[in-house]
């Protein structure tokens, strides 16, 4: 039986096939695990109340209302909303995060299902916000850093400049925001989902490759 040994393009396609199903998978665990978190603690605070209010209502009533704890987890939930809008429910809510935050194992679960819900809503967000993907040499010479511009400007003497917020790894909702000559920038044709998702993951959901001429620096 002939043995057929495997061509270099071959390998090449076999290499790019691993890495695009492990950066699919990160990305899909990225979407999947906060949302999984955030459906069962909403069962479990729903199941909870149902537990405790429902033996209370067949007594008054006669029977137990199906959904009750379903309904009034939604009614608590619009409530916190609205107390976090006002500086009062705002700081009460902080000191509640601040108690939780500090739990052994519900502080960790806790601040990341927050972290990774914030930045995935932020990166909903950015559709909008973010024109382009850009490189920045930042914060050193011979580093880039993806950055996304979100306005444009002029200097006293008319020279182009562009606003540029260049966010942090994992949470991009906070990072800087710096304000760079046009011709300093190095443009990528990246879509705006796509650089969040690698500032989001590290770096591990990376495009394999980027059409873009990084310059030398000076």
């Amino acid at each position: 039986m002939e043995n057929r040994q495997q061509t270099p393009s071959g390998k090449e396609n076999q290499h790019w096939l691993i890495r695009n199903m492990r950066r699919n998978f990160i990305t899909g665990l990225l979407v999947i695990v906060p949302a999984a978190l955030v459906t069962l603690a909403l069962i479990w605070f729903f199941n909870t109340i149902d537990s405790i209010l429902q033996p209370i209502i067949a007594i008054i009533f006669g029977r137990e209302i199906i959904g009750l704890g379903f309904g009034i987890t939604v009614v608590l939930i619009y409530l916190a909303g609205i107390l976090a809008s006002n500086i009062v429910g705002a700081r009460i809510i902080q000191f509640g995060e601040w108690l939780v935050s500090r739990m052994p194992v519900l502080g960790q679960l806790y601040n990341a299902s927050k972290q990774a819900i914030t930045s995935l809503s932020g990166m909903s967000r950015s559709r909008a916000a973010f024109r382009e993907v850009v490189l920045v040499e930042y914060p050193r010479k011979g580093l880039r850093t993806i950055g996304f511009i979100t306005g444009e400007l002029s200097d006293a003497k008319g020279k182009r400049l562009v606003a540029v917020y260049l966010p942090t790894t994992p949470v991009p909702t906070s990072g800087w925001l710096i304000v760079v000559p046009e011709l300093e920038v190095t443009r990528i044709n990246m879509p705006v989902d796509t650089a969040m998702k690698m500032v989001i993951s590290g770096g591990i959901a990376a495009p394999h490759d980027l059409d873009i001429t990084i310059p030398d620096s000076r």
